[in-house]
């Protein structure tokens, strides 16, 4: 039990803070994004619109996403960053 203690402690707590960490309040890029696919998702625009709010939530998630791998507060947030980084870029792909 120990051992699951300790693993807890350090893949979720604060690197600066010393505090767990699950969540935080979102970043710039963040807001950008939710913004994006609010707009995208209440208004369904179509054309250029469409593509644009498209683009701006994927870029925005994808500067979200690198900033959490390289700058997250414990290896959780890094984690979170890297899976949603591979989920767009395998979004992208297919």
């Amino acid at each position: 039990m120990a051992s699951v203690r300790r693993f807890v402690d350090w893949f979720f707590r604060n690197r600066e803070t010393g505090r767990i960490t699950i969540g935080q309040w979102p970043n710039w890029s963040l807001w950008v994004f939710i913004g994006a696919w609010t707009l995208r998702r209440v208004f369904a625009p179509t054309g250029t619109a469409g593509t644009v709010l498209d683009v701006v939530a994927t870029a925005a998630l994808v500067v979200w996403a690198l900033d959490e791998l390289v700058r997250g507060v414990n290896p959780w947030r890094r984690v979170l960053g890297a899976t949603v980084l591979v989920w767009q870029v395998v979004g992208l792909l297919a």
